[in-house]
């Protein structure tokens, strides 16, 4: 379901990341699916088909239709500006979880980082610790850089035996021999 709404704009700061974020009328929050997408380096058809796909309803219930609305442009905005495909945050959060399962390894270290700053936040209220905006995003992106610099340690050796074995599997394709395939089986001559 698409509704068509005006709705106001403000600038987002996500560590080092900026978004347009939107709140409706109704006070609720709304990301585009196009910088949800390109926050985990994807492209905006990847959001889309995210939100036609069985991942959704297993990550937020099988009863769940998200309510995407289609954010008119400002007043100020020139003529023939497009309207903004939009998402509720919980559909963002969602998206951004299920490309950290798939392995997106920007996806993993953002929301890593997101979820260690929301624990720190309610951990921070607990001992009456009290930073700035500035400061929180200035440590998010230190975390996000950290983990992003981890993370592709820990994977290389992972990819670096992904080549290795996409070379052999190759090799043994181009001479007939199926790498996967039961040796014998089905190869026996009587």
């Amino acid at each position: 379901m698409t509704e068509s709404v005006r709705a106001v704009r403000a600038s987002v700061q996500i560590g080092s990341l900026t978004v347009d974020g939107f709140m409706l009328p109704d006070g609720s929050y709304r990301m585009s699916q196009t910088q949800a997408a390109e926050c985990v380096g994807l492209s905006e058809r990847n959001a889309r088909e995210f939100l036609q796909s069985k991942a959704l309803k297993t990550l937020l219930g099988e009863g769940y239709t998200p309510a995407t609305s289609e954010i008119e442009p400002d007043a100020q905005q020139v003529r023939g500006s497009s309207r903004i495909r939009a998402l509720p945050l919980e559909v963002v959060g969602a998206y951004w979880l299920w490309q950290t399962a798939r392995g997106n390894k920007t996806a993993l270290s953002l929301v890593m980082s997101l979820l260690t700053e929301t624990l720190e936040r309610r951990f921070d209220a607990a001992f009456g610790v009290t930073r700035t905006e500035t400061e929180r995003n200035e440590l998010l992106s230190q975390r996000v850089q950290e983990l992003e610099q981890d993370i592709r340690e820990a994977f290389w050796v992972d990819d670096e035996a992904r080549i290795e074995r996409d070379h052999y599997e190759r090799l043994l394709r181009e001479n007939g021999i199926d790498p996967w395939g039961v040796p014998g089986a089905g190869n026996e001559s009587g």
